[in-house]
């Protein structure tokens, strides 16, 4: 490999930059190399090298010109800082395309089987996932797809079934002010906790998220589904299943 310093072509041939961009970052102050040939012609040396890596890093992060000349002249960036930025921001768009796979793997699923009508059930679906997405892990969600996977699609609708009792049930005692440790509340707490144990695994981080997602979105949830739980709910169950 030969040692720097460089000539423009040789740079940009190396590099597979164009002569072109490598002459506009020098008209912009962004990357101005300080040897010259006796003619006039730039020379790239191990420095300039170094700022041209950083310079393509962060404009891979989506970082205009502007800014990266910004963050170069007045931060004091390290190479390996500039490294560590573009790993972190190439891990967020793995994990990105990632759930977009999963997405797109759930759809086509759906389509399969013909449990899409119309363009709004597939908008529902889409709504439904990024609503999920916003209070699982990636880790959660894989758990939680395979466990609808093994339980069948039978057995999601009979804890569909039991959940329109259950909510409904557990809000009939709370309007009656009844007790949560009376023995008629407790067996409800120990039917919701069956039930969230089944769905979740005994996951308690899952089992959180749940109750996360509901006290954000549980307006839009009982819009779309009907009786959902509220945070008090929570909290009336919770006081039963001390009673377990």
């Amino acid at each position: 490999m030969k040692a720097p310093p460089w000539k423009v072509g040789e740079l940009a041939k190396r590099t597979g930059m164009s002569v072109r961009a490598l002459h506009h970052y020098d008209e912009i102050g962004l990357l101005q190399p300080a040897l010259r040939t006796p003619t006039g012609h730039r020379l790239y040396d191990a420095s300039d090298i170094q700022r041209l890596q950083q310079i393509q890093s962060l404009r891979l992060m989506g970082i205009s010109l502007d800014e990266v000349k910004r963050l170069l002249d007045g931060a004091a960036v390290s190479p390996r800082q500039v490294i560590d930025m573009h790993l972190a921001r190439v891990h967020e768009q793995i994990t990105a395309h990632a759930r977009l796979a999963e997405r797109l793997t759930a759809l086509a699923l759906h389509l399969d089987a013909a449990a899409i009508g119309s363009v709004d059930d597939l908008c529902l679906i889409i709504e439904a996932m990024t609503t999920m997405e916003k209070y699982f892990t990636h880790d959660q969600l894989a758990v939680l797809r395979e466990r609808q996977t093994s339980v069948g699609d039978t057995r999601i609708q009979a804890v569909q079934d039991e959940w329109a009792e259950l909510i409904p049930a557990m809000q009939r005692a709370m309007d009656g002010a009844v007790d949560p440790a009376s023995p008629d509340v407790v067996a409800l707490a120990r039917r919701w906790k069956a039930l969230v144990d089944e769905f979740t695994g005994g996951d308690s981080g899952i089992g959180k998220a749940v109750m996360t997602m509901y006290e954000h979105e549980g307006a839009a949830l009982k819009e779309k589904l009907g009786n959902v739980p509220t945070p008090a709910m929570f909290a009336y169950v919770g006081r039963a299943m001390k009673h377990l």
